[in-house]
C-alpha cells in the first residue's frame, strides 16, 4: 500500500485583486494549498486543503485537467476548504482562490500541481447498465478488474452510495463472483418496489484498492426497475408458474433436474438471456455427452441452471430428467422468455437438492436472508 504523503504547503501569491484605499498597505491574507503548487509527483492517497490566514477565503475552485470540477466543503468561517475526494493518479489540478483579509484587501491567486502515475489502475463493470429497465429482484453489481484487498474493502464501500425514489432500505456485501473476481453487491431487504428510480454513485477516485490497484476515476450511473414479473417452478408436478404484481397469469409445464441431478433450490434471480444458444455438456461437468441447440434461453446460475426449450426432451411435463435445468416446449420457452426481465426472480420449490447456492454464482443474493446477507458487509 502507497502510504499517504501530503506535500508541503505553498505560500500563494496575489495575482490580482483590489486594495483598500483607506489602508495601503494592509498585509494581504496568507492562503496555502496542499500538495504544494509546482510539484510534479505527488504521492497518491491525500486529499486537497486550502488554508487562510491574517483572514478568510472566499472562493476556492480546484479542477483536473480534464476541466472537472473537485468538490469540497469551505469551513463556515472561511479559514480552511478541503476536498471530498483524493487525488487520483496521474492528474494536473489548477486551484484558483480568492480571500480577504481582516483589513478588506481582496486578493486571487492561481496554483497547479501534478500526481504521480499508479503503477496499476483498477476499474469496475457495473451491472445493471445505465439506463437499464430491470426486473423488482436486481442487485447492484460491481465486479472488480483487480483485487481488492481485504483491509481497503471498508473505505470502498463507504464511498459507494445507493438511493432511489422511492427510498427502500438494502446493504452491500462482498462476494467471490464465479470467475474469481472480487465483487461487491447491493441488495435491497426486500424486492424493490415496481417503478423504483435508482441511483449508484462511486466518489472511488484516488482511493488504493490495496496490491489491486488504484482507482482513477468516479462512477455514475442509474437504472430504472420495471413491472413486477416473477415465476414460480414447482418440480414435483413439472410446472412453472408466472406472476405479474403478484397475480398468476400463466403456467406451462416443463422437466427440471433428475434425481441424480436435482434442479437448484430457493430464489434466483435471471442474470441473462439469449435467444439461440448451444448447450455444451462440458460446460456442466459432463463431458461430451452431448451439444445440442436450444432457443429462448434465460440464464439463472452462471454455472448452468437456465431455462430453455428441449425439443429433444420427449417427457417434458411428465418426468424431471434435465441435468439441472428446467427444459419446455419452444413455445412455452418463449413465453417464459419474453415474460421474465433481467432481474426478475425464479423461484425453485419441492426440489431434492439441498446445496446452497453460492450468491457469486449469478446474481443470487436472495439465497441468503437478510440478516445473513448484512454479514457481508465490510462495515458491519
Amino acid at each position: 500500500m502507497i502510504p499517504a504523503v501530503i506535500a508541503a504547503a505553498t505560500l500563494l501569491t496575489a495575482c490580482g485583486g483590489g486594495a483598500d484605499a483607506a489602508t495601503p498597505d494592509a498585509p494581504d491574507a496568507k492562503v496555502s494549498v496542499t500538495p504544494a503548487g509546482g510539484s510534479k509527483a505527488v504521492k497518491l492517497g491525500s486529499g486537497i486543503s486550502v488554508k487562510a490566514d491574517r483572514g478568510k477565503l472566499t472562493s476556492v475552485e480546484v479542477k483536473d485537467d480534464d476541466g472537472a470540477e473537485v468538490g469540497g466543503r469551505l469551513a463556515a468561517d472561511g479559514s480552511s476548504w478541503k476536498s471530498d475526494g483524493k487525488v487520483k493518479p496521474k492528474t494536473t489540478y489548477t486551484v484558483r482562490t480568492k480571500a480577504k483579509s481582516a483589513e478588506g484587501k481582496e486578493t486571487s491567486a492561481t496554483s497547479t500541481f501534478t500526481t504521480e502515475q499508479a503503477d496499476k489502475v483498477n476499474k469496475l463493470t457495473n451491472n445493471p447498465g445505465g439506463g437499464q429497465t430491470v426486473g423488482t429482484g436486481m442487485p447492484v453489481s460491481i465486479t472488480f478488474d483487480n483485487h481488492v484487498d481485504k483491509d481497503r474493502r471498508a473505505e470502498i464501500e463507504k464511498a459507494l452510495k445507493v438511493t432511489s425514489q422511492p427510498k427502500v432500505e438494502g446493504a452491500w456485501g462482498w462476494v467471490r463472483d464465479w470467475g474469481g473476481k472480487d465483487r461487491i453487491d447491493w441488495r435491497p431487504k426486500d424486492y424493490w418496489p415496481a417503478g423504483t428510480k435508482v441511483s449508484v454513485k462511486g466518489a472511488l477516485s484516488g482511493i488504493n484498492s490495496g496490491e489491486g490497484g488504484w482507482f482513477a476515476r468516479d462512477y455514475n450511473f442509474g437504472f430504472t426497475v420495471g413491472a413486477d414479473h416473477k415465476a414460480v417452478i414447482d418440480v414435483p408436478s413439472h410446472t412453472l408458474t408466472m406472476y405479474e404484481n403478484g397475480k398468476n397469469v400463466g403456467s406451462v409445464t416443463g422437466s427440471a433436474g433428475s434425481p441424480q441431478d436435482p434442479t437448484r433450490g430457493g430464489v434466483h434471480t435471471v442474470r441473462s438471456k439469449n435467444a439461440a444458444e448451444t448447450m455444451d455438456s462440458s460446460t456442466i461437468g459432463h463431458g461430451d455427452e452431448w451439444m445440442l441447440d436450444s432457443k429462448w434461453v434465460t440464464h439463472l446460475t452462471a454455472s448452468g441452471t437456465f431455462l430453455h426449450s428441449a425439443p429433444w426432451n420427449k417427457s417434458v411435463g411428465v418426468e424431471n430428467n434435465s441435468h439441472g435445468c428446467f427444459g419446455m416446449t419452444t413455445s412455452d420457452a418463449k413465453k417464459v422468455y419474453d415474460f421474465l426481465t433481467i432481474g426478475s426472480t425464479v423461484e425453485v420449490k419441492g426440489t431434492t437438492n439441498t446445496n446452497k447456492t453460492d450468491v457469486g454464482n449469478g446474481l443470487e443474493v436472495w439465497q441468503e436472508t437478510w440478516p445473513q446477507w448484512q454479514q457481508r458487509s465490510a462495515l458491519k
